[in-house]
């Protein structure tokens, strides 16, 4: 079943602070949510946003959080509970990259911990907090996880981060299949697989053939709309789903001479990442 609007529904957001995550904080305020939460860490930034969205006209909630840490996201998802009530719709946005090495050049293994806690983990303790109550309540719910084409191929200078996405994609999936199964049609996951996006997250890197930087407004359109419809899987752009195909097929020297010579192998060789 569809949702045509998230007016009156309680809506969280992580990474809510800049990015992906202000534009959808932007949808759902001026969409008529009962309340929205943000979540990020950097808070200057979130501040700002939180005033922003006030002013447009929403009941803003935020909380300064790091979402690596499994007891912040245990206190922060309780104090939720008690000022806002039972979450509707959960977008799990927050993410991190650390790129341009090849794998053993990496000298500080906190950045491999830092990628995994928040890109892979962060969402699934996130969601357990308030996925029960949405499979308890009955009313029409979504989980939004962003995760990211780096989880539909294989990539150089990113190895860490696509293990975090690949990790992320399986996970979310699989819950999606488990509502079905279980018989709780009305909580729907969507996950989003985007290649790089202009929110200066990946700075430096390229795009490849046919498949430019992605503009984060058309993003943030796309993957708003299909989670409102309850789509499972969104690629973007259509040239990563004929990639993830190709892949499948093709010999596996033959695979790695394709995505080579359409440049997604080079695609993070003058990445420099947000400053």
């Amino acid at each position: 079943m569809k949702i045509d609007s998230v007016a009156g529904k309680k809506v969280l957001i992580t990474g809510a602070a800049m990015g992906l995550g202000r534009l959808f904080a932007e949808r759902a305020v001026r969409e008529g949510a009962a309340a929205v939460v943000l979540w990020d860490i950097n808070e200057a930034a979130l501040k700002d946003t939180v005033a922003e969205m006030s002013a447009i006209g929403g009941t803003i909630h935020h909380q300064v959080i790091d979402v690596s840490d499994r007891d912040a996201i245990t206190a922060a998802a309780a104090a939720v509970r008690d000022e806002v009530g039972d979450i509707d719709i959960l977008i799990n946005n927050a993410g991190i990259v650390r790129g341009n090495k090849y794998f053993w050049e990496i000298s500080d293994r906190a950045d491999i911990d830092k990628t995994m806690a928040i890109n892979s983990l962060a969402p699934m303790y996130i969601t357990l907090e308030f996925l029960p109550a949405m499979v308890a309540n009955g009313a029409e719910a979504r989980i939004l996880n962003i995760a990211s084409s780096a989880g539909l191929v294989h990539n150089p200078r990113m190895s860490v981060y696509a293990a975090s996405k690949w990790a992320a994609l399986g996970w979310s999936d699989s819950v999606r299949i488990e509502l079905e199964h279980a018989g709780h049609q009305h909580v729907k996951v969507t996950t989003v697989c985007p290649t790089y996006i202009n929110t200066g997250m990946f700075e430096g890197a390229t795009g490849f053939w046919l498949t430019p930087i992605l503009d984060q407004d058309k993003v943030v359109e796309t993957s708003w709309k299909q989670m409102k419809d309850g789509t499972p899987i969104v690629i973007l752009p259509w040239t990563s789903r004929l990639n993830k195909a190709l892949s499948g097929v093709l010999p596996i020297k033959l695979r790695d001479l394709f995505l080579n010579t359409v440049g997604v192998y080079r695609s993070m060789d003058q990445f420099t990442g947000r400053k």
